[in-house]
Formats: C-alpha cells, sequence, structure tokens
C-alpha cells in the first residue's frame, strides 16, 4: 500500500484549506493517568477537532471501544465536520500510538483519504507551528459510510482463526503476552491466544514514525509470519492491534485485519484458550 503519512511540513501548508480536517486522537491506557480530551482543551494543532476513541464508540457493548455500526459513526463524525471529499489528517500527542487506531475506523468505514501526522504533536510543537486551545466550530458535514468488512475480525472469526492454525499477531507488550506481567485492565488474566505471535507495537515505531519498511518486514520474517496469507491482529483493546495492522500492510502484507475485541474480549470470556509461557 501507499503510505498515509503526511510531514509537518505538508500539514502546515494545507492547515487553513476547508477540504483538510484535522483529527486529534489522543488516548492512553487507564494506567497512564492521562485524559485526552483535557489535553486537547488545553493546546492542540490549529483547528484540530477531538476524536473521543472511548466516545465515539458502540457502548451497547460491555468492551472498550468498540466501533460503531456504520450509521451511527457516520451521523456522530458528519456532527464533527468530517464529511466526504476531505482529506482526514489523524494525530496524537504520543507520537504514533492511538492514531492509528482511528485511521483504522476511517478505512474500515469507507474513507477514502485518510492520513497519519507522521511524528504527530510531539513533532509539530517541537517545530513550533500553530497550536490551538477551546474547542473549534466546524459547520456540520455529511459522511457517507461504505464499511469494508474484511478490515475487521469478531471473536467467531478468531476462534476459527486459532482452530485452523491461522497467522495472529499481538501487539501488546511481550510481557503480558508471555503471561508474566499484568494486564493494565482489572480483572483480565494476562497471555496469549493459541498460535499468536508477539510484535509489540513500540517496537515497530521510531520517532512517532513507523520504522523502514524493509526493517517491519525483516522483523515479521523473525516472527514467522507469510506476508502473503490472511493475518488477524490484536492487543489489549484494539488500539495498538491497528499500529500492527498498519505496519503490516506497509511491509507487504496482502491480507490483514484487526480483531476488534481484542484480548479485553477473549480473556473475559472463560471459554477460550489462554496460553502462557514458562518463566525465563
Amino acid at each position: 500500500m501507499q503510505s498515509p503519512f503526511v510531514s509537518t511540513q505538508w500539514l502546515a501548508d494545507r492547515l487553513t484549506d476547508p477540504a483538510v480536517v484535522v483529527i486529534d486522537a489522543s488516548w492512553y491506557l487507564p494506567t497512564a493517568n492521562r485524559d485526552g480530551r483535557a489535553e486537547y482543551l488545553a493546546s492542540h494543532i490549529s483547528g484540530a477537532v477531538f476524536f473521543g476513541i472511548d466516545d465515539i464508540a458502540d457502548k451497547s457493548i460491555p468492551l472498550p471501544h468498540m466501533l460503531l455500526p456504520p450509521a451511527e459513526f457516520a451521523r456522530q463524525v458528519s456532527a464533527l465536520g468530517i464529511g466526504d471529499g476531505m482529506t482526514i489528517v489523524i494525530y496524537d500527542e504520543a507520537g504514533l500510538f492511538s492514531a492509528p487506531r482511528v485511521w483504522w475506523e476511517f478505512v474500515t468505514m469507507g474513507a477514502p483519504d485518510v492520513k497519519i501526522l507522521a511524528g504527530g504533536g510531539p513533532k509539530w510543537r517541537a517545530e513550533g507551528r500553530p497550536l490551538d486551545s477551546g474547542e473549534p466550530t466546524r459547520p456540520p458535514a455529511t459522511f457517507t459510510p461504505r464499511p469494508n468488512s474484511t478490515l475487521i475480525r469478531d471473536l467467531a472469526q478468531m476462534r476459527a482463526t486459532v482452530a485452523a492454525g491461522g497467522q495472529i499477531a499481538d501487539a501488546r507488550p511481550a510481557g503480558r503476552f508471555a503471561g508474566h506481567d499484568p494486564e493494565p485492565r482489572p480483572g483480565l488474566p494476562s497471555g496469549h491466544m493459541p498460535g499468536a505471535v508477539s510484535l509489540p507495537a513500540a517496537s515497530l515505531v521510531a520517532n512517532g514514525e513507523l520504522k523502514p519498511a524493509a526493517d517491519l518486514r525483516d522483523m515479521f520474517a523473525g516472527a514467522g509470519l507469510d506476508l502473503s496469507k490472511p493475518i488477524a491482529t490484536t492487543c489489549g483493546s484494539g488500539v495498538t492491534a491497528s499500529t500492527l495492522m498498519l505496519a503490516l500492510r506497509l511491509a507487504g502484507a496482502s491480507d490483514v485485519a484487526v480483531y476488534d475485541g481484542s484480548w479485553a474480549e477473549w480473556a473475559s470470556r472463560g471459554d477460550t484458550p489462554i496460553v502462557t509461557d514458562p518463566p525465563a
């Protein structure tokens, strides 16, 4: 795939273009004790709207930030002023952590022109580029969803993938994958799905950008992944699984999908197998 990343200069040159909408997608794990929306209100890229991953989510499902049904997703992002014919540029204040999740949501909903700001908020700020506070007002727009179900996996599909020995890549830190470190969500055991391989999202990123495609290919080959065959990505709750999906696609994988429920769903059920590694 063509890289969706754009530079800070590219965005700065288009910052006042009404056909370009900037989205602050900052989100943090519960253990980080950071509030993405509060930080956004204090300071954000000039003109950016805030996409609350926990707010624009299917709250009828007792799992964190599940993808909304297409019509409701469209209603909520249209109200933010995000519509058809726009170039969508997404960033986060960790550099590259939660922005790929919102990129995946828009791509899954069929948005044709979705970008990620390379280096994110930290690079923009370091370069002294324009910032605002408060909440900007964009005119409402019309977003037409054209959902692509091939980019998402549900529990039944993941059960089938496990049963068939299909490829699963897990973006959580290695200690949680192995079952040695606790999950950040209370009550969830750590460990991994049978047959999954560990590819921590943090290992794919350097300075707010994905590592070069050649380096990523080497990492995926080392993990035993065949990029010509289907791969499902998973993590704690579907956020960093999106970073891993993006990295796989940029490395040349032809069929990658995110397990939206991820470990929050799989490990909470009691009827799904969990594997742990012996202590080192």
